[in-house]
């Protein structure tokens, strides 16, 4: 998923993803791949989190373009989504955003910016909601004066299912395709043309933006699609690599790796050691020849070197999107809420008295698809399924835990946090993603996964609900959830739709601006439970010897610098290696901090490299609201590099002109 991509702050491996996925789309006969989905992941209860890069637009943008390219060098389009702020799912159908230019600019358009300008993209999906009270499918601002005018956009715009609303406006401001059926771009589109409301030459030009791209993209004859399996050697093992990559080590006082000296007693708790990832997320689903789970890959791994013993714990949440139709007396509600308690009891019993008599709980937990899933954000960032009760009873009779979080955006780790001798993430990490986490227990590879996102130490902090800006406090209704649930797509009725609302629809206002992430907890100086960009690995490393090549820049320059990277650690590690940067004496506001370059840095035990990273001076500018364009803001600036966005061991200070 992409919170997992975006975890090994890898280009190169975005670049592989995409080759891969490309490969697996020609053998289906697919040519256009609707994403990748690079919207700023705003809020931690996002129902797409799992789905988006990042909360910071520089990594996001950097991964976008990887993507983008080994999609497109493949002979796949991408379809860019959702453009633009789609960054809520509750209401998505209905919200209109209203955002300052710079916020608009420096954080959310960006990774958009970048795959269209750096890799060429040559699709691009138009969001549900609303920007400054024009639809995405037909705001002129979005789609014809940024996307086109400004960025150069030459490919075509489809509406997300569902997502048009006019004829005459989607087609002059922007949209070549609907999805999924006909209602504005259809006879309708027809008869404005033949009454002269929307001119031949509006119609050529949508035409030719659509050739452009059939043009660019070999088609895949029918004959040929659908004879090989998709899932081949090469598509696995770049699963594997960016499964192993990707997962974080959040904490670990020396339980890891694993020790396996005198064939210990390994009790695997929790309904995430078995349970497949691939299907649920409702648009998100995947089929997949095969997907090892966390306890297939641990007993495949360590075979006889201990014995495993699997208990469930917890009874998973399980949604049918179908139960919305299902009408159930109080009383029949009252039995059900009963008897998923006493099944409760009963798994979290078991689990207990099993851990007690165990060398060692590895507790296997976090999110699920039906917890995290397109059409609905969160209500909170708890865990769900009793968890935080079931580990802390754990605790009290076996404290050697280790716990592993399979959820693709954050949680609240207040309570699993102290009770865990080490804590993974280790995402929904695809078909791999069993065999990558037993590799990272059992020390094969050290972990070198890094935060995407920051986890606050509650929800409550971060910038959106603290400021009351979400939620929006209007119940969710889904426009893509009754199209997949009633299986109508022609003739929805506006009572079975986010369609009902929209003349009530919510304005969602950005007031944090730029403050999105650890920009708003940096500024603020608010704690966080860990911090965006935050890794361990099973080394260590020491940084030294910051140096800039020049004192001054100007904004055509290229600020480069170098400083010496060493592993102190006992086996060979990746480091990622981060730069941001910190206005001093600016003449316009900014977070205290922005990243803008990363590395990621190979080295074996005992070994020192000189690393060298670059920042375009034009990369540091901001949107001149009065202007109406990029401006820059000379002034003094340091330049900090560390291993998080909180862990800063060099800073440097060079000065803009």
């Amino acid at each position: 998923t992409g919170s997992a991509l975006a975890a090994t702050w890898s280009p190169e491996l975005a670049y592989a993803y995409g080759t891969a996925m490309a490969k697996e789309a020609r053998l289906r006969g697919k040519d256009m791949l609707l994403g990748p989905a690079i919207n700023i992941q705003r809020i931690p209860t996002g129902g797409r989190t799992y789905e988006y890069l990042s909360e910071d637009p520089f990594l996001s943008s950097r991964l976008s373009v990887g993507y983008t390219k080994g999609v497109q060098d493949n002979g796949v389009a991408v379809c860019l989504k959702h453009y633009a702020l789609n960054n809520q799912e509750n209401n998505r159908g209905t919200v209109n955003v209203i955002i300052g230019d710079r916020a608009l600019r420096e954080i959310y358009l960006p990774p958009f910016r970048a795959a269209v300008e750096e890799a060429d993209a040559y699709g691009v999906m138009a969001a549900y909601n609303k920007v400054d009270g024009w639809w995405c499918a037909e705001n002129d601002m979005l789609l014809n004066q940024i996307l086109r005018n400004e960025w150069g956009f030459a490919g075509m715009v489809i509406s997300d299912w569902g997502g048009t609303h006019s004829t005459v406006n989607s087609i002059k401001n922007g949209l070549n395709v609907e999805m999924p059926d006909k209602k504005y771009l259809g006879q309708a589109l027809l008869d404005s043309v033949k009454a002269g409301i929307v001119s031949e030459e509006i119609i050529d030009t949508r035409v030719r933006e659509i050739l452009r791209v059939r043009l660019a993209i070999k088609p895949v004859p029918e004959n040929e699609a659908n004879r090989e399996m998709t899932s081949q050697p090469a598509q696995q093992k770049v699963a594997y690599d960016v499964a192993i990559k990707s997962i974080v080590l959040l904490k670990n006082d020396g339980v890891l790796p694993l020790k396996l000296v005198d064939k210990p007693v390994i009790v695997v708790i929790g309904a995430n050691a078995t349970q497949k990832m691939a299907t649920g997320g409702l648009g998100a689903g995947v089929k997949t020849l095969y997907e090892v789970t966390p306890l297939e890959g641990l007993t495949k791994k360590i075979g006889d070197r201990a014995e495993i013993i699997y208990v469930k714990g917890y009874e998973p949440v399980q949604y049918n999107y179908f139960d919305r139709f299902r009408k159930r007396t109080p009383e029949e509600i009252e039995k059900e809420a009963r008897q998923k308690e006493l099944t409760a009891e009963k798994l979290a019993d078991e689990a207990v008295k099993v851990a007690s008599g165990a060398d060692l709980v590895l507790f296997i937990g976090g999110n699920n698809r039906a917890v995290e899933t397109e059409g609905e954000d969160r209500k909170d960032i708890f865990l769900p399924s009793g968890q935080d009760k079931l580990i802390t009873k754990i605790a009290e009779v076996n404290p050697n835990i280790i716990t592993v979080l399979t959820s693709g955006a954050p949680n609240d780790l207040n309570t699993v946090n102290p009770l865990s001798r080490a804590l993974i993430i280790s995402w929904f990490n695809g078909s791999e993603g069993g065999n990558a986490l037993a590799d990272v227990l059992l020390g094969e590879i050290s972990p070198s996964g890094r935060l995407p996102f920051t986890i606050p130490v509650k929800l409550e902090d971060s910038p959106a609900y603290a400021l009351g800006n979400y939620p929006q406090n209007k119940q969710n209704a889904d426009v893509f959830a009754n199209l997949v649930t009633t299986g109508d797509t022609t003739e929805q009725k506006p009572e079975q739709t986010a369609w009902a609302l929209k003349d009530d629809a919510d304005n969602a206002y950005y007031s944090e601006e730029s403050l999105v992430g650890y920009r708003w907890f940096d500024t603020k100086n608010i704690p966080v439970m860990y911090p965006f960009g935050h890794g361990l690995t099973y080394a260590g490393f020491e940084y030294s010897k910051l140096k800039s090549d020049k004192k001054t820049y100007g904004t055509t320059d290229i600020i480069t610098i170098t400083f010496k990277l060493k592993n102190t650690g006992k086996m060979p590690a990746d480091e990622v290696v981060q730069a941001y940067v910190h206005r001093i004496d600016p003449s316009v506001e900014w977070p205290e901090k922005e990243l803008k370059a990363f590395e990621r840095v190979t080295l074996a035990p005992g070994d020192s490299k000189t690393v060298r990273l670059s920042i375009p001076a034009h990369s540091l500018m901001y949107w001149n609201k009065t202007k109406q364009a990029w401006d820059n803001d000379p002034c003094r600036m340091e330049i900090l590099v560390g291993a998080s966005a909180t862990d800063i061991r060099l800073q440097k200070q060079v000065r803009l002109k």
